[in-house]
């Protein structure tokens, strides 16, 4: 395993964040036993870590129609479109233990059109892809096409957000050349108690 940088930007110590950022950095790293990257990365910038951090909470722990998988194969959807390394890694592990399925993730990464994923997933994604690329070009059709698939106005915020926001950030992952953690290629590839957490 490569010991290589994880950010071109300098990290700061943890010892040395404010302590709000300090608590949540430790308390992520007692649950999945390390310290995902990004949140050293983003920390440099504490005002921008809690903006960041808040949003992202937001958007992917709520209720809703979307399950917490299907907010997940967006990110992974999108962030590949993006080619953001450490989102699809991070998030595919994330959309692997959600969906209880160590295949998902490297299909919809690939090519979410021939995944094994239901017809309501490929439109919720054919969406997203809209939105993360060609926005400008979203109109009433579409969300015509998502109602048709059970998806309520709110629903189509919901994902609307969820590839606008990431799309933010693949590219601060892009801009500092953020590292995945090497604990996340395995995470989730096996049925095993500990994936399924």
């Amino acid at each position: 395993m490569s010991k290589a940088p994880i950010s071109r930007f300098p990290t700061p110590e943890i010892a040395d964040l404010p302590d709000d950022i300090r608590t949540r950095i430790l308390a992520v790293q007692e649950k999945s036993g390390f310290v995902p990257n990004v949140f050293l990365v983003l920390a440099r910038r504490p005002d921008e870590f809690r903006a960041f951090f808040a949003y992202h909470d937001a958007l992917m722990d709520k209720p809703g129609n979307l399950s917490k998988a299907e907010r997940e194969m967006i990110v992974v959807a999108t962030s590949n479109a993006n080619q953001c390394q450490y989102c699809v890694v991070a998030h595919g592990a994330i959309l692997r233990i959600r969906a209880k399925n160590p295949l998902i993730a490297d299909q919809i990464a690939i090519n979410y059109r021939k995944a094994d994923i239901t017809d309501r997933q490929k439109a919720m994604l054919d969406f997203a892809m809209k939105v993360a690329f060609e926005a400008y070009a979203v109109n009433d059709a579409d969300l015509a096409r998502l109602s048709a698939h059970g998806f309520s106005e709110e629903d189509a915020w919901d994902i609307a957000a969820i590839a606008a926001f990431f799309g933010m950030s693949n590219r601060m992952a892009n801009v500092t050349s953020m590292r995945p953690n090497d604990e996340f290629y395995t995470l989730g590839r096996t049925e095993t108690p500990a994936a399924s957490r």
